[in-house]
């Protein structure tokens, strides 16, 4: 009785509001017509009476399409709009996109004979990987996989640097520690190459958060990433577009789409529309690309970091292209796939052919500068290979350095006491001999 007494005392304080009206049918039955039309708290989707179900694969025009500019013969094809573009400009993005395939070709061959232990080649995907590099910003921060050297040869990385790291020589940065192809510079923004699929996607987010934290770089630079549809299966691609849809950063996610994880073809990675169909459950704004066409992967780079830039926020681009290499020197893609189709992409759908044909219908290029730059390229290839070929490997005492902060811990001493007694006990022998002597030292700052 003093509850009720308690809520008679409490209810008519409420302006306009009398005990009975909350319960009087009229009332509810307005409440009820207002929820039939109102939004979920947590969603922006109308409300419908249709029993429907949503699928992106069912034919129904819900599909993105691919934004192109050439067409297989270097022409603009209908309505599409040139992005400006210098005579300059162009004829750098086409010596570098002739550039890679001539540094793949010289190195994939050393694989073969013996003289690097491991490489990856970026044939077929010049265009994608040039043309989007063309698009950014030399402050940009790039975090890649494993086939964006052109993004480095774009930005006049020395041939030099490339060839260190491949040999791990003496002038290689990273001092022999990583595999071929883990290339990394801090000067030249390129975040160095990690072996494990898609662990630099949710990094280039939170890169992308500490830029637009940063006064200096805010509203500057953006974080472009760089991962193959395969990487897209990792649950890292969904961390990383959970990060940077949430908390609003500045990244470009860049999916080259080469048609192969490995052995794996696109058609059994994913059933829906492919990687650029998943941005748009993330919020982020999103274009799919035809990757074998330069000047398309430019103009889409180039807005997509305007939008990076303007937004504060993630952008996707996938971007369509074919693998025409192996997957790497430890694959045989013929046994997986006809040598007779990879032969056709070749022919049908060069890159490098259909961008060649437009510079020439613009008058920016001749068959004479052709033959010119094939042997200017390999010329330079050549003589940055030799040197690295030469060059001693670093001192083999490196290995046990830079490993942790502060005092060498105890196991790594250990390590290291244990192999300069190995190195004492046998080093007149013949085959230590000369495997010491490839050495910077030859293993003395070891033996001591």
């Amino acid at each position: 009785m003093a509850v009720v007494c308690k809520l008679r005392s409490i209810i008519p304080e409420v302006p306009n509001l009398s005990p009975p009206s909350m319960f009087r049918p009229t009332a509810f039955s307005t409440l009820r017509r207002g929820f039939a039309t109102q939004l979920l708290p947590t969603s922006k989707s109308p409300i419908s009476p249709s029993l429907s179900f949503f699928n992106s694969v069912t034919g129904d025009d819900t599909q993105i399409p691919t934004y192109r500019v050439l067409d297989g013969v270097g022409k603009p094809i209908e309505g599409a709009e040139i992005p400006e573009i210098t005579r300059d400009f162009a004829r750098k993005m086409y010596e570098k996109m002739c550039l890679l395939p001539q540094m793949d070709t010289i190195l994939y061959n050393s694989q073969r004979q013996g003289k690097i232990s491991f490489y990856m080649t970026s044939h077929g995907e010049e265009a994608a990987i040039v043309g989007s590099a063309a698009g950014l910003d030399f402050e940009d921060e790039a975090l890649a996989q494993y086939r964006e050297a052109g993004l480095l040869l774009w930005r006049d990385y020395p041939l030099d640097s490339i060839m260190a790291q491949c040999f791990g020589s003496h002038e290689d940065s990273a001092k022999g520690r990583q595999m071929p192809v883990h290339y990394g510079s801090k000067e030249y923004h390129f975040h160095t190459i990690s072996s494990p699929l898609a662990t630099q996607i949710p990094q280039a987010a939170g890169v992308a958060f500490a830029l637009r934290r940063t006064p200096s770089r805010r509203d500057k630079s953006i974080a472009a990433c760089y991962f193959g549809e395969g990487a897209a299966s990792e649950g890292d691609f969904h961390a990383g577009m959970l990060l940077a849809s949430t908390i609003p950063s500045p990244v470009l996610f860049i999916a080259r789409n080469n048609g192969f994880a490995i052995s794996t073809p696109a058609a059994e990675q994913y059933h829906g529309d492919g990687i650029a169909s998943r941005g748009p459950g993330y919020g982020v704004d999103t274009i799919r690309v035809d990757g074998n066409d330069a000047l398309a992967v430019l103009a889409a780079t180039r807005e997509a970091r305007k939008r990076c830039l303007k937004g504060g926020r993630a952008v996707l681009m996938e971007v369509m292209t074919y693998r025409v290499g192996h997957h790497s020197t430890s694959d045989d893609s013929f046994a997986y796939r006809a040598r007779s189709e990879v032969e056709d992409r070749k022919r049908i759908d060069n890159p490098i052919a259909r961008f060649r044909l437009f510079l020439e219908s613009q008058g920016w290029w001749n068959g004479e500068e052709e033959e010119e730059l094939k042997t200017r390229l390999k010329t330079e290839v050549m003589k940055a290979f030799k040197k690295a070929e030469s060059a001693p490997r670093p001192p083999l005492g490196e290995m046990f350095t830079d490993i942790y902060a502060g005092e060498m811990p105890w196991n790594l001493k250990e390590q290291k006491e244990e192999l300069k007694q190995l190195l004492n006990k046998y080093k007149d022998y013949d085959g230590y001999k000369k495997e010491l002597a490839k050495f910077t030292k030859k293993g003395e700052d070891v033996m001591q």
